[in-house]
């Protein structure tokens, strides 16, 4: 008979933990190590693996917080990270005896932030389906903006049309960069104090340090008018995506056309390969209101809604998954 057990994640694992992510059916680079861990100091690691005998088959990244436990909040999305050839049989086994697991420690609580179906590798709606046999609750719903890029070629609205030939106009052009100094100093973090007295999520410091441990992955494209930048854009690359991380453009970005120039060349050049590209949320107050001015600017390139889902579970309700398999 096969025996499932589950281990709390020591740095001892870290080399399997990285593997399993990479070759997983449902993972991007953020599960890995690295990524999780550069904000170490601000969560309490408590996330989870689960062994099939000596085979590890599900990972389950999380934080604890006062007795309940997290999808990793350091991280956009989570869930539970299965390994590309795993059956349903051994899906709800690993839910299971990680709820099991969680109810003897005392930890009433899962909340999970499901990780949206754009980055699945392969179908992976397992957990979905095991959430309505333990009546889970969602807690939270946030939509996402999403371009089908095979069937999306080129910029859907006449504003968006308008600003292109603006960008052409003024002599516009897109680089590549390494370093996130000039975006970050001059453009990003000027914005967001102005408009939203706040800072960004990755410091700079934060972002570099990413991008040297992610360089294919993590990257900065910035928009130039006569060697000087006016606009840029973050993106984090996966396999299927290319995520929107940071947008932002100086006071000019309606005269120069800086943002529908540098959407139009990553979408329809650079990332013109991947399955989607991902403009994120447009949500505020926890997924209850929508910011329609952003929404709207998002559509105009021809984006459509995705959603992004959370759960609570509690955990004691691993007894409804006994008697499910006939």
């Amino acid at each position: 008979m096969d025996t499932f057990s589950v281990e709390k994640y020591q740095p001892k694992f870290a080399t399997i933990w990285n593997d399993f992510v990479a070759t997983s059916k449902n993972a991007t680079f953020l599960f890995q190590r690295d990524f999780m861990e550069y904000h170490q100091d601000r969560f309490e690691d408590f996330s989870l693996m689960v062994f099939k005998d000596d085979k590890l088959i599900a990972l389950l990244p999380a934080n604890e917080v006062n007795d309940e436990l997290h999808s990793h909040q350091g991280l956009s999305y989570g869930g539970f990270i299965l390994q590309n050839d795993i059956v349903f049989e051994d899906v709800l086994a690993s839910f299971k005896v990680i709820l099991e697991f969680l109810d003897e420690k005392s930890i009433q609580t899962l909340h999970i932030k499901l990780l949206p179906k754009i980055y699945h590798w392969l179908p992976s709606d397992e957990i979905d389906y095991l959430l309505f046999l333990v009546n889970a609750q969602i807690s939270r719903r946030d939509l996402s903006e999403t371009i089908e890029i095979a069937k999306k070629t080129k910029i859907a609205s006449s504003n968006r049309v308008r600003g292109l030939k603006k960008g052409v106009k003024n002599g516009l052009i897109v680089k590549e960069r390494e370093s996130f100094d000039d975006f970050w100093k001059e453009i990003l973090i000027p914005n967001l104090q102005l408009q939203h007295q706040t800072t960004p999520v990755h410091s700079l410091e934060d972002i570099s340090f990413l991008k040297s441990k992610f360089p294919k992955q993590i990257r900065q494209f910035n928009v130039y008018k006569d060697s000087h930048i006016v606009a840029g854009v973050t993106i984090f690359e996966t396999d299927t995506v290319a995520h929107a991380q940071y947008i932002s453009a100086n006071h000019e970005r309606q005269e120069l056309g800086s943002l529908d120039f540098v959407f139009d060349h990553l979408i329809n050049e650079v990332f013109k390969h991947k399955t989607y590209f991902d403009f994120g949320i447009s949500n505020e107050n926890q997924g209850r209101n929508v910011n329609l001015g952003l929404l709207s600017w998002k559509e105009s390139f021809g984006a459509k809604p995705i959603i992004h889902d959370f759960y609570s579970i509690e955990t004691s309700n691993y007894q409804l998954l006994n008697g499910v398999l006939k």
